[in-house]
């Protein structure tokens, strides 16, 4: 993983300074320029990190006892008096306690961003943030905690609304029907609820692993499985008799088979214990119940699984209809249709799950898909899809009516081939969508009808960025889901669909978002996804100021994008010690915390010794892979500047030089703290 580092997120051994304002005003109140560490979280009196740098020349240059790296620049002169201090970050990995509250409501009081009366009060999009999809522990628990209450700290601040995350039904029914273990999200909500932080609850059921950007595996509940392995036909099926083990088929959704239960009588049963259990913070903490529909949460068969390279983007995909469930409603529906021949299976000349549409008879130009038997066949497999999201949202809109929580239900951006007749990704995803046929409009009137909203992917994504063979157009269905469900009078939110960090994606976000989406904003957008990536100084930086324009609305994107941007800036450097601390503790072992500051480490070997930027490079680069140091340890670090060599040790000679005095750089580094 390569880290792009800025000045601004810490250094080895950085000194608050006060601005030049508070200090000559006498006052020990923080100005708006400079926030001290202390009042975003307390020092610990006991454990603390000892990290002290010393850098000498070989020539014998007076050891420096105490090294602080120069001040990075500051895009604005009003903010170069902001600089965090690494030991709050440092605690995070020994401190055994969370920060108190008291310093919370200084965080809160201070920022003022998010929550009650934030973003998402006025013209603006709330902006949610994914939370890890191993949030919470196999057997309870959450992972990383410090880690995850120094990232909600850190996305409070920046005016995040709140979190989405996923309630995994195999974790939480995991041994036996009806036996629930909440323990790990008692512990999230309450955390989110402390910090200020809103959540968007996903009832995930389906299994985690398999597709795009699946970092974990968690299987679907065991009793589930149980009756998979008894009855193979419960899983999703192709035309070649592969099963795929991520999410009930929905042909079974009204038969009990399930341990005694229809798999809709299971999803019903787990949203009425998740409402039981956390009723307390329903309409409050807890504001969104997204219901999961199928794969990845999404409302469509698992036509395109990545798991064991069965598909590659931009490939078809494949019908999912040939478990004996689905198939019995398939020849019922060919009976009554008075054509029994239609009954027994798919299109036969669909291809597979990497072809292309031209590559088949059924999906290319003039092909199957728009004759009789194609709109038959299409019209029943998307049928089926809308009536298992009617069930499934019919249920959930009655468990959690007159709670105070919206109902949400995500659709997949499947953008590529979309400039084709046919829409063949589309059609085999389960969404009867063609050239001449919106298939949009039908889902967007289904969640109408129970007032659900209509969460929708790909929102990040420019037509130029896809490759063009792909007939790749995700701004052209972003605007046709737009019009779908302002046409039902739906409310649109938004996902990106692959994570970005750059600019462009969060102009593009910001545009559909605010602006371009069918003429009416989105009524929230959720960021993909919360993890070191987000918390890189950069990374941070834009989407700081990606949060700031959301909140703006169209105003963030027009004549005040300046101040926004300026406003961006502000809170970038007051949040840094937050920002320190959660990017500190996700990541694991001293190795990485150095590698995470090898940036101010390079400045230190440019300011105090003679290696160019490259050499100093190199030689962190080396020392990263060497293991040092490790717990406890203390050694040297000597760089040859002419030929880049880099060993521990004192009296090093360099091996090409044969010279013992060649503008060496000793740099000594004692650790005092546990990892």
């Amino acid at each position: 993983m390569a880290l792009n580092l800025a000045h601004q997120i810490g250094t080895l051994r950085g000194t608050p300074v006060v601005s030049e304002t508070a200090a000559s005003a006498g006052g020990d109140q923080p100005s708006a320029a400079a926030v001290s560490t202390a009042a975003l979280r307390k020092p610990q009196t006991t454990g603390a990190p000892n990290l002290r740098c010393r850098i000498q020349r070989a020539s014998g240059q007076g050891e420096l006892d105490s090294v602080s790296p120069p001040m990075s620049p500051c895009r604005s002169p009003a903010l170069a008096a902001t600089r965090p201090d690494l030991s709050v970050a440092c605690q995070a990995l020994v401190a055994d306690v969370e920060p108190a509250t008291a310093d919370e409501k200084a965080v809160r009081e201070y920022l003022g961003g998010g929550g009650e009366g934030g973003v998402g009060k006025g013209k603006g999009v709330p902006v949610y943030v994914m939370l890890p999809l191993d949030t919470v522990r196999p057997r309870g628990g959450l992972n990383r905690r410090k880690a995850m209450n120094a990232s909600l700290m850190a996305l409070k601040s920046a005016g995040v609304e709140g979190v989405m995350v996923d309630v995994w039904w195999g974790l939480v029914e995991r041994e036996r029907p009806g036996e629930y273990e909440w323990g790990g999200y008692d512990d999230l909500m309450e955390m989110a609820r402390r910090i200020g932080l809103k959540v968007q609850a996903v009832m995930s059921f389906h299994q985690c692993g398999g597709n795009v950007g699946d970092s974990c595996t968690i299987p679907l509940p065991q009793w589930v499985l149980e009756e998979m392995d008894n009855d193979p036909d419960l899983a999703y099926t192709d035309q070649c008799g592969r099963r795929n083990y991520e999410y009930v088929s929905l042909g079974c959704d009204t038969l009990p088979v399930l341990k005694g239960r229809t798999p809709i009588q299971c999803y019903a049963d787990f949203m009425r214990a998740f409402r039981d259990h956390f009723r307390h913070l329903l309409g409050s903490t807890i504001v969104e119940i997204q219901v999961g529909m199928g794969p990845a949460g999404e409302l469509r068969y698992p036509s395109y699984p990545e798991l064991h390279g069965t598909w590659k983007f931009p490939g078809i995909g494949a019908f999912q209809c040939y478990d004996k469930y689905m198939l019995s409603s398939l020849k019922a529906a060919a009976l009554e249709a008075g054509k029994p021949e239609w009954g027994h299976g798919g299109p036969t000349d669909a291809g597979g799950y990497n072809n292309w549409p031209e590559d088949t008879t059924f999906f290319r130009h003039d092909g199957g898909w728009n004759g009789p038997y194609g709109e038959f066949f299409l019209s029943w497999y998307s049928q089926m899809l809308l009536e298992h999201g009617e069930r499934i949202l019919s249920s959930a809109t009655s468990v959690f009516d007159s709670t105070g929580v919206k109902i949400s239900v995500k659709v997949a951006g499947i953008h590529w081939h979309y400039s084709t007749r046919s829409h063949a990704p589309e059609l085999t995803a389960g969404y009867y969508n063609t050239r001449f046929r919106d298939g949009y409009l039908p889902i967007a009137r289904m969640l109408g009808r129970h007032g659900a909203v209509f969460n929708f992917t790909c929102v990040e994504m420019r037509d130029g960025e896809q490759p063009s063979e792909a007939c790749c157009r995700p701004e052209g269905l972003v605007k046709q889901v737009a019009a779908a469900a302002r046409e039902a009078g739906v409310a649109l939110a938004g996902e990106n669909a692959l994570p970005r960090y750059d600019e462009m994606a969060h102009e593009q976000i910001v545009n559909t978002a605010t602006v371009e989406a069918g003429g009416e904003k989105m009524a929230a957008f959720t960021y993909l996804r919360m993890g070191p990536e987000l918390f890189q100084p950069e990374n941070w930086r834009r989407f700081v100021a990606f949060v700031k324009k959301m909140a703006e609305g169209r105003e963030g994107v027009g004549p005040c994008r300046e101040l926004v941007e300026r406003e961006a800036e502000r809170s970038v450097h007051a949040t840094g010690p937050l920002v320190q601390e959660a990017a500190v503790a996700l990541m694991s072992g001293l190795g990485v915390l150095i590698l995470w500051h090898w940036f101010h480490f390079k400045e230190l070997l440019l300011e105090h010794a003679p290696p160019p930027p490259a050499v100093a490079e190199y030689a962190v680069a080396n020392l990263i892979k060497m293991g040092f140091p490790q717990r406890g340890a203390e050694g040297v670090i000597a760089i040859c500047s002419c030929h880049k060599d880099v060993k521990i040790g004192r009296g090093y000679t360099c091996p090409r030089c044969k010279a013992r005095v060649c503008e060496v750089v000793n740099f000594q580094l004692n650790v005092g703290f546990v990892v």
